[in-house]
């Protein structure tokens, strides 16, 4: 499936510029055949946005999700996002994934809050392993500081995900993360990790792009670099299947060594 990350800040503070963001580049990956496109963590309202998360936090059927939805739907690509989402008196970071004829597949609240701004201002998820099937490929969702922690990856390799998509707010000076630890991810799970980041200064915090999609055999199929940018690549079902007849650390696992993880 070729999948499209849009690597962009949009423009923090305004849903409706950042819908208007997210329809030109719909337009742009259908264009170009892809099937899937993927925007940044809070790429809805902006991230360096403060007390507006909370005043800008919607339901994940609320009325920019029937939004995202009718992009979708008009211009025949999934779509999946960041945004904040409103549940009760709980604000979550959170993703959701809107299929290619505009009906929610999944939505998933990052359950790893990075520094004080992110646990100020949000709660937690409690619910590891979100996925959704896509064109023959099972698709799971995280976001950001989530891909930094093995468990949570391994989680979803257990649990069967192909293409693990993981919008992000990547700041410096933590750039060795999309440039490594992403690959290996890729790697010693046997899966496709697509990595798609922010871009830029916003507020206190310097994004760095680098959004990637990394194959099975730890190699980057399209790397973006330090600007705004829509690059494009492919999850191939096939070779994924082959990559993990020859690399069978799933099978090779002992879990009755593993307990003293927990």
């Amino acid at each position: 499936m070729r999948t499209a990350l849009l690597q962009s800040s949009g423009r923090p503070g305004s849903v409706v510029e950042n819908l208007k963001v997210l329809d030109e580049a719909a337009g742009r990956a259908a264009a170009a055949g892809a099937g899937l496109l993927v925007a940044p963590e809070m790429f809805l309202t902006g991230y360096a946005i403060g007390d507006d998360i909370a005043r800008l936090a919607e339901s994940a059927d609320g009325d920019s999700a029937d939004a995202v939805a009718e992009t979708a739907g008009r211009h025949g690509v999934a779509i999946a996002y960041g945004y904040p989402e409103r549940a009760g008196e709980d604000v979550f970071n959170s993703v959701q994934l809107i299929s290619a004829d505009g009906s929610r597949l999944a939505n998933y609240r990052k359950t790893h809050l990075f520094g004080c701004f992110e646990r100020d201002h949000f709660t937690p998820g409690d619910q590891p392993v979100v996925q959704a099937e896509l064109d023959g490929l099972r698709i799971g969702l995280m976001i950001c500081y989530d891909v930094e922690f093995p468990e949570n990856v391994r989680a979803h390799a257990l649990a069967g995900t192909d293409l693990l998509l993981v919008p992000t707010a990547q700041m410096h000076p933590f750039q060795f993360v999309a440039e490594s630890v992403v690959p290996v991810r890729a790697f010693e799970n046997q899966m496709y990790v697509a990595y798609v980041n922010r871009v830029g200064q916003e507020g206190e915090f310097e994004f760095v792009g680098l959004s990637t999609l990394a194959g099975p055999d730890g190699i980057a199929r399209a790397r973006a670099g330090r600007a705004e940018e829509l690059v494009f690549a492919d999850a191939d079902p096939v070779s994924l299947a082959a990559s993990r007849e020859v690399n069978p650390y799933l099978q090779d696992r002992r879990p009755g060594l593993y307990g003293s993880l927990i």
